[in-house]
């Protein structure tokens, strides 16, 4: 049986389950996939690469007849021409990120798309809200990326949003199969979304080294790093160069993604750095999207219905 939420519904999708939108990976070969296989794949702008982006939408059309969605990441996004393409493109979903929802929320509602905006804080969901957000993806620490330096774990900056506004919350952080979307669905969410779950996909074109890496890793192998500034703090999978950058602390954290070409695609994890979440620990194979999506759902329910057995 299909589950219905308000995300479901609102973005006219099979499964409330969403593709992170992550830098230089989240293009059009891993996002069909998604989409395809009843999620929301999203495409990224965090690159800044927006010739490029401009492409991978347009191959989107190509590649799927389903819904899918494009992430603006304010802080990374140069040209705001990119706000009035994806319109103009008949885009339908949006997540905004790294910066103010006031900046095109209210022109992507005027253009009719549904806008969801990315917050880590409990401050930032209420800015989000008054600036007229149709929902919330509401990050916890323990994900990957790029982070906010005071960081509040999923199990509890959900439930702090959920009591706090009325629109539908997509969990993210720490989400990789139906257990964790059960347990982010009891804290009120409505959706989830995968990160470093996808990344380590089949589809996703990142070098097999570093799908190894998740594979291999323990929930303890990522690092909280640039905590205390200049610039965004992050969590990446642990290598000799990010405990160093840890231990030592670094004095322009963007310089250390000059090597990212060499990291994704290259297989060289020392040359930069592998945005990971906790969540590596619990990743135990390179599975299909379509595999990863469908067996979140049969386990969601079934852990939904043995929970159910608790109140009877």
């Amino acid at each position: 049986m299909p589950i219905e939420t308000r995300i479901t519904q609102m973005l006219g999708i099979e499964k409330p389950i969403v593709q992170a939108a992550m830098g230089w990976i989240a293009r059009s070969q891993l996002s069909s996939a998604f989409s395809n296989a009843g999620g929301m794949g999203i495409i990224e702008t965090s690159s800044g690469e927006l010739d490029a982006i401009r492409g991978e939408i347009l191959k989107m059309r190509e590649l799927t007849d389903k819904p899918f969605g494009v992430n603006v990441a304010q802080a990374f996004v140069r040209d705001p021409d990119i706000v009035q393409f994806i319109i103009d493109q008949g885009i339908k979903f949006v997540t905004t990120s790294a910066g103010d929802p006031m900046k095109y929320t209210g022109m992507l509602k005027e253009a009719g798309l549904t806008v969801f905006h990315v917050v880590p804080s409990l401050k930032g969901a209420l800015r989000a809200i008054e600036a007229g957000v149709d929902g919330l993806i509401v990050e916890g620490g323990e994900g990957g990326g790029f982070k906010n330096p005071q960081d509040v774990a999923s199990m509890v900056l959900i439930p702090q949003i959920a009591e706090a506004v009325d629109v539908p919350i997509v969990a993210a952080g720490g989400i990789m199969d139906g257990r964790s979307m059960a347990a982010a669905f009891a804290l009120g969410a409505e959706g989830v979304l995968m990160g470093t779950r996808v990344l380590s996909a089949s589809e996703s074109p990142v070098h097999q080294n570093w799908k190894d890496a998740i594979v291999k890793a323990d929930a303890t192998d990522t690092v909280f790093l640039n905590r205390s500034g200049p610039g965004p703090a992050l969590r990446a999978l642990k290598t000799e160069r990010t405990s160093r950058i840890q231990k030592e602390g670094v004095e322009n954290i963007f310089g250390e993604f000059a090597g990212t070409q060499d990291v994704y695609f290259g297989g060289n994890l020392e040359a930069g750095i592998a945005l990971t979440g906790q969540v590596a620990g619990r990743i135990k194979a390179v599975r299909p999207i379509a595999d990863i999506l469908e067996e979140t759902m049969e386990e969601f329910r079934a852990t939904a219905q043995r929970l159910g057995g608790f109140g009877s």
